[in-house]
């Protein structure tokens, strides 16, 4: 399939690039912004929060007759919105495929039995891509890395066969330790969502727990010894109310990216979260083909944007409601809700999926986040939250770990009782 798509991208001399706003869209927007440079192919990136109708109109208004419409991390349920463009389309995706793509090719693991939410994100198909279009491009794979990442995937099957090349070839270092960025201890441990200590974001706390471990400075210049005596620390705290899951995410291999401009995969994934969200995706496109005119504003702005998460994690906890499968929240305007809610059903209420229910202006717009436990009992949030939607009017899908919806405003309450009862029967409850 990647050998495939390579062929019609290189059959085109312009390129419509659609992503979404997310590390993992953009990750694979600037893996395949570089292999089309490099190639001489002329291209048009657009990066949107979701793929619905109006995307469809800016592309038939913005694509000329010959031109390729090129999707990633997007795409493979939306067979019925894509039907309205004209133009040759591939996909480069990771979701679960839904209906019949009227696209020219379709990479998708799932079209051959490899589980996109688990095993290889839309970054790394993308990386296979750009693979066919060019073996040199094996200098990208520290992308496809940090999408991987940003998705909470496992760095196994074909997802470790990527990172195996990427080690082989000196794209990326693996070190131990706290899966963190670099910088100041006592500030990451402060700004950092995850993981989500009883500390965190309280930095007296944080001071008396770095003091009795005698730890200070910086996270990228602890000894070995050092960063065992925090890693262990941290483990004892998470073991008294998170899952193993939360423990595997905070704890063990950190990834530096020896090609890109910010080394820490940690970094560079909470950099491309925020700009995506804060509408600075161009910022984020730059930083992915190596352009450090913006990194600087890219920092400070991703520092912020964490604190304010932490924040609406605080918030959250207080507004948590339970269902009788679900825990879930109802409120308006926050920011970051995919996190809120992955952080909920990590670190806080881990034996149920999470459903964030948020309103921003005229829309309602709906995160939810599972464990790879409650998945193995029977959990398809994808499922839940299209069916769901469907009912009130809206329309949802994703990933069976992680999947988000938008629907009307006024059908929040109507829409968690269907989803509760959903997730209920596919766990097994009565």
């Amino acid at each position: 399939m990647a050998r495939q798509a390579a062929a019609v991208i290189e059959d085109h001399d312009h390129v419509r690039v659609i992503s979404h706003n997310d590390a993992d869209g953009l990750t694979s927007a600037s893996i395949i912004c570089q292999a089309l440079l490099r190639k001489g192919i002329r291209f048009h990136a657009t990066i949107v929060p979701r793929l619905d109708s109006s995307v469809a109109d800016m592309v038939m208004a913005s694509a000329e007759e010959r031109d390729l419409v090129l999707f990633c991390d997007m795409g493979s349920g939306q067979s019925g919105i894509l039907s309205a463009i004209k133009n040759p389309m591939v996909i480069l995706d990771h979701h679960v495929p839904v209906g019949d793509s009227p696209a020219k090719v379709v990479v998708n693991p799932h079209l051959v039995g490899i589980d996109g939410a688990m095993h290889i994100s839309a970054s790394g198909t993308t990386y296979l891509v750009a693979k066919a279009l060019d073996p040199a491009n094996v200098d990208l794979a520290g992308m496809a890395i940090a999408g991987a990442v940003g998705d909470k995937q496992l760095m196994d099957t074909v997802n470790g066969t990527i990172l195996k090349e990427a080690v082989d070839a000196g794209v990326v270092t693996v070190r131990k330790g706290l899966k963190v960025g670099d910088g100041n201890i006592a500030d990451v441990l402060e700004y950092t969502p995850e993981p989500y200590l009883d500390i965190t974001g309280d930095r007296q706390r944080i001071d008396e727990f770095l003091s009795i471990l005698g730890l200070r400075g910086e996270t990228s210049r602890l000894s070995e010894e050092q960063l065992k005596k925090l890693t262990s620390a941290v483990a004892l705290k998470l073991a008294k109310r998170s899952t193993s899951e939360a423990i595997d995410a905070s704890i063990g291999d950190v990834y530096y990216l020896n090609k890109e401009l910010v080394k820490n995969v940690y970094d560079l994934v909470s950099i491309f979260n925020t700009c995506g969200r804060m509408e600075k995706a161009g910022i984020a496109i730059s930083i992915g083909m190596r352009d450090k005119t913006h990194l600087e504003e890219a920092m400070k702005m991703s520092v912020g944007y964490q604190r304010e998460i932490v924040g609406n994690i605080k918030a959250a906890s207080d507004m948590l409601r339970m269902g009788q499968s679900i825990g879930y929240l109802i409120t308006k305007d926050m920011e970051s809700t995919g996190m809120v809610a992955s952080t909920m059903v990590r670190y806080i209420n881990p034996d149920m999926p999470f459903v964030a229910v948020n309103q921003v202006d005229d829309i309602v717009k709906v995160s939810a986040r599972g464990t790879r436990a409650l998945v193995s009992k029977g959990l398809d949030l994808a499922f839940a939250l299209r069916e769901a939607a469907k009912a009130v009017g809206g329309e949802g899908g994703g990933h069976n770990i992680a999947s988000g919806a938008s629907i009307p405003p006024g059908t929040e309450e109507q829409f968690i009782s269907k989803v509760d009862e959903i997730v209920g029967q596919q766990l097994g409850k009565k």
